[in-house]
C-alpha cells in the first residue's frame, strides 16, 4: 500500500494505518482513541459508504469478534464512540419493537392526548403504525450520519421518555414487555451518562 493510499479518507477521517495497526493487534491506546472516534462517525454513514469504508469496517468488526463486539470496543472509549455506541443499543431496540402490537396501540393512545410528546415534534410520523419506532431510530442515526450527535441524543432521550410512558401499559397487555421499563431506565441512565462523558 503506498503512501497515498495510506492517507485519511478525507470525508469519511478512517485512517488506513490505524486500521492495518490495529487489526495487526499493535495500536497503542491513544491510536486506538483515534481510531475508535473515526468509526463512531462513519459508522452512521454505512448506508452510503464506498466501498473500501465498507470494507475496512468490515476488517475491523472481523477483527473484534461481530458487530455487538464493535458496539463493546466503542464503549470503551469515553466521548463520541461511547455516545454512539449507546445510541445504536436504543436504534436496534426501536427497531426490535416496533411492530409490538402492545406498544402501537399503547402510542396510538397517548397520541390521542399528546400528538406530538416533547422533543419529538418534526421526527414521528403523523400516523402511529408498525413503522413508527422503525422510523425514529431511523432518524436518530441520520441526525449522526449528519454530524449533529447531540441532535440525536436530545431525540433518542426524548424517544425514551415517550416509550416509558408506554411501557407500563404495554406490559399488562404483553407480558413480554414486562421488563421494559427496567431496560429503557438503563438506557436513558447509559445516554445521560455518555453524554456527559460518563
Amino acid at each position: 500500500m503506498s503512501a497515498e493510499e495510506r492517507q485519511p479518507l478525507a470525508e469519511y477521517e478512517l485512517d488506513l494505518k490505524l486500521v492495518d495497526t490495529f487489526t495487526a493487534g499493535r495500536l497503542d491506546a491513544d491510536g486506538e482513541a483515534r481510531l475508535a472516534d473515526q468509526v463512531a462517525r462513519i459508522l452512521p454513514l454505512h448506508w452510503t459508504a464506498p466501498e473500501e469504508i465498507v470494507r475496512l469496517t468490515q476488517r475491523i468488526i472481523d477483527h473484534l469478534g461481530g458487530e455487538r463486539e464493535l458496539l463493546a470496543w466503542l464503549e470503551r472509549h469515553p466521548g463520541r464512540p461511547r455516545l454512539v455506541a449507546r445510541l445504536y443499543v436504543l436504534i436496534g431496540l426501536l427497531d426490535q419493537i416496533s411492530d409490538a402490537a402492545a406498544l402501537v396501540a399503547g402510542l396510538a393512545k397517548l397520541r390521542e392526548k399528546v400528538r406530538y410528546p416533547p422533543g419529538l415534534g418534526g421526527y414521528l410520523l403523523p400516523d402511529t403504525t408498525a413503522e413508527t419506532l422503525a422510523d425514529l431510530s431511523a432518524k436518530i442515526e441520520e441526525l449522526l450520519a449528519d454530524d449533529r450527535a447531540a441532535d440525536a441524543f436530545g431525540l433518542a432521550v426524548a424517544a425514551v421518555a415517550m416509550l416509558q410512558e408506554i411501557a407500563p401499559g404495554a406490559a399488562r397487555s404483553d407480558p413480554e414487555f414486562g421488563a421494559l421499563g427496567d431496560v429503557l431506565e438503563q438506557i436513558r441512565h447509559d445516554l445521560v451518562g455518555a453524554a456527559a462523558g460518563q
